[in-house]
């Protein structure tokens, strides 16, 4: 099919190698790879940076964060618990530092980044629990953190925005951290796979149909994505109640088989009375601003992802 791709970003598009998913490890591989050719972290603004474990799930164990946090901080800041993309089963902390690191730096957040157990060696909820963990060890030390616990945030993108979206429902119906803002970005919510966009983007650059399937099928187990036992705190879509979330920011790429999911969680966001922004960006596919970051588009995307989590932490612009 022939998709009306941004110009800016129709080259890459069709640069873009194409990558098996069916090979997770030798994936997995290729980033640890080019995380050992990565140049140094660089940030504009100086940044505090470790990595320590906290309490994992009940028997499980312990999970890995890096914090990020503005130096020379006089007072309490929001702060971000960050998940990462990665269909389930790819990803790492090491591997999305430049996002975790832009986001401390502009927005002025200390910033939460979990090592969550991936999928398939740890389907549902291994990977949620992690990153529910996380949530309140940094909730229960917002203080040694410097972190403002009215101002406290959870968001990631594709994966990890479906992840983010599953702690906020985990939040609310356990009584946990209270949070005040969600951010979505390009959200894998629907285990189902039968919007219009999924079934029809079956060759769009960097996911498509087929990459879908196996996604959920590594997530949740062989044979069990579509079925009625399928947990919403797994698959947010199917959530029946989304009343009472915090307010979200929602982000949706024209040529994506994961776009309606996105939009129509947004909608039923808002019909629900919860605030909610959703942003939808034509000429764009899955993750096209990383392979492009000077294209026009991609640095409206970045400007209105710091906007957002600026205005839901609520953090005064800076001047």
């Amino acid at each position: 099919m022939t998709y009306a791709i941004d110009p800016e970003l129709a080259g890459w598009a069709t640069a873009i190698p194409e990558f098996s998913f069916t090979d997770y490890a030798e994936l997995r591989a290729a980033e640890q790879a080019a995380l050992s050719q990565a140049p140094p972290r660089r940030s504009a603004v100086p940044l505090d940076v470790h990595d320590l474990t906290v309490p994992g799930p009940s028997g499980a164990p312990d999970v890995p964060v890096r914090v990020y946090a503005p130096s020379g901080r006089d007072s309490l800041l929001p702060g971000l618990l960050y998940i990462h993309r990665g269909g389930f089963v790819m990803g790492s902390v090491g591997g999305f530092d430049a996002e975790a690191t832009r986001i401390s730096a502009e927005v002025g957040a200390v910033v939460v980044s979990v090592e969550y157990r991936l999928a398939p060696e740890n389907p549902f909820p291994a990977g949620l629990e992690d990153c529910y963990a996380a949530l309140t060890w940094v909730a229960a030390h917002a203080d040694e953190l410097g972190i403002d616990t009215e101002r406290l945030g959870v968001g990631g993108e594709s994966a990890g925005g479906g992840l983010s979206a599953a702690v906020a429902l985990l939040a609310r119906d356990r009584g946990g951290p209270h949070l005040c803002f969600q951010y979505l970005g390009i959200p894998e919510l629907d285990d189902r796979l039968d919007t219009p966009s999924m079934r029809a983007f079956d060759d769009t650059p960097v996911i498509s149909r087929p990459y879908g399937e196996l996604s959920w099928d590594y997530y949740l187990g062989e044979g069990k994505r579509g079925g009625p036992a399928v947990s919403p705190y797994a698959a947010p879509a199917r959530a029946e109640n989304l009343s009472g979330l915090p307010p979200a920011y929602v982000t949706a790429c024209e040529f994506d088989p994961l776009r309606d999911e996105g939009i129509a969680y947004a909608q039923r966001l808002q019909q629900a009375g919860v605030s909610t922004e959703l942003h939808l960006y034509p000429g764009t596919f899955h993750g096209s601003t990383p392979y492009v970051p000077e294209a026009a588009v991609s640095r409206r995307m970045v400007a209105d992802q710091h906007y957002a989590l600026r205005k839901g932490l609520r953090v005064a612009r800076p001047e």
